[in-house]
């Protein structure tokens, strides 16, 4: 039978990503992007089953086995941290693990654009960092938050399901909660925590109605709430907060998001061909009176033009992100073009050398 620590301790030493186990097959781990296939026996039932029992206990086991998910954190010896999901597929327990560094990055190696520090002297307001699952959401915002740690002393509290980074008390003092351990949801957190007198405060996810209403208020009562959403540009992220209200509160969210709302970061990762790795490229939104304007009075699809006409403020789209890490060497040509939302517009700017086309780049 696989012991859950060693198929870690090994997945680390070959440095990947994520780890994947189903039952009929060994472990896979993601490297750089591909999937590889462990030098691992296959998963039986029992082996999965003994997995997930090892790292819960016995208390937690009985509650995946009735909700048939669940979320969690663990460790190994070496200190390497993983976010966890256990699930059932085909009447089979199957686990997928993320690996957590155990180093917050400096924000200028995920480079990101400079705007992205810049909105860690916000004194209030609501920032959001979006992306599909594994786009680096997680990663941005403990760099960001670790930037406000050095510089402020400031009160920081977050709700997170599970805990991935853990932050030390710098010159701020912070407060982490983990979902079904510290507090039993993001709403019941997001509830208490306004009288906890934090400054600062960050939302893991907004989920549902209940959290999305609540973590817009706190950044209504004049704190800095950062926040994630499984959304791939600004103008839908705008639009899936909209829609999650009934159709009667919509008007009255409009004018609450339009109040509130500071930035949009949205994020995808891309494989790096200089060297290992993957770099983020990122489409930036910034809440002018024009962007605002946009969202009370409901012409969200105004936003993308906004964002394309406005670069001197910081602002920019998905593909000016694309075509910049191109010239910089990060990126594979054929995966800048496939990736980016005209492909076509994009074969034509990108020089085969390395370059983009000077006129592609002039607003």
């Amino acid at each position: 039978m696989i012991d859950v620590k060693v198929m870690l301790n090994k997945s680390i030493e070959h440095g990947a990503s994520d780890i994947h186990v189903n039952v009929g097959m060994p472990p896979i781990m993601r490297i750089n992007t591909e999937l590889i296939l462990m030098d691992m026996p296959v998963i039986d039932d029992k082996a999965a089953k003994q997995m997930v029992l090892d790292m819960v206990g016995e208390e937690k086991f009985g509650k995946f086995q009735d909700n048939k998910d669940i979320d969690f954190s663990t460790m190994i010896e070496d200190g390497s941290r993983f976010r966890v999901n256990a699930h059932y597929q085909r009447d089979t327990i199957a686990i997928s693990f993320r690996v957590i560094s155990s180093e917050i990055p400096d924000i200028d190696d995920l480079h990101l654009p400079d705007i992205v520090r810049e909105l860690t002297d916000l004194p209030r307001g609501l920032v959001l960092v979006t992306g599909h699952t594994g786009s680096g959401k997680s990663t941005s915002l403990a760099a960001m938050i670790n930037v406000i740690n050095q510089k402020y002393r400031k009160r920081i509290i977050t709700l997170e399901d599970p805990i991935e980074y853990l932050l030390e008390n710098k010159s701020s003092m912070i407060e982490q909660r983990e979902i079904g351990a510290d507090c039993t949801d993001f709403a019941s957190g997001l509830k208490h925590v306004l009288r906890q007198d934090p400054d600062i405060i960050l939302v893991g996810e907004m989920r549902d109605l209940e959290t999305t209403s609540s973590t817009i208020t706190a950044a209504e009562t004049g704190h800095l709430v950062f926040s994630t959403l499984h959304t791939v540009n600004a103008s839908q992220t705008v639009e899936r907060i909209i829609d999650i209200y009934p159709a009667n509160q919509q008007n009255q969210i409009r004018a609450m998001l339009a109040n509130t709302l500071q930035a949009v970061i949205s994020q995808t990762l891309f494989k790096r061909v200089d060297e290992p790795g993957m770099v983020p490229c990122t489409e930036i939104l910034l809440c002018t009176s024009a962007v605002r304007n946009c969202i009370r009075e409901n012409r969200v699809y105004e936003i993308p033009n906004i964002i394309e006409t406005s670069r001197r403020m910081g602002m920019q789209t998905m593909d000016h992100s694309i075509a910049e890490n191109y010239t910089k060497g990060f990126l594979d040509r054929e995966e800048a073009v496939m990736r980016s939302s005209n492909p076509a517009k994009m074969d034509k700017i990108l020089a085969p050398d390395g370059r983009v086309m000077a006129s592609a780049v002039e607003e």
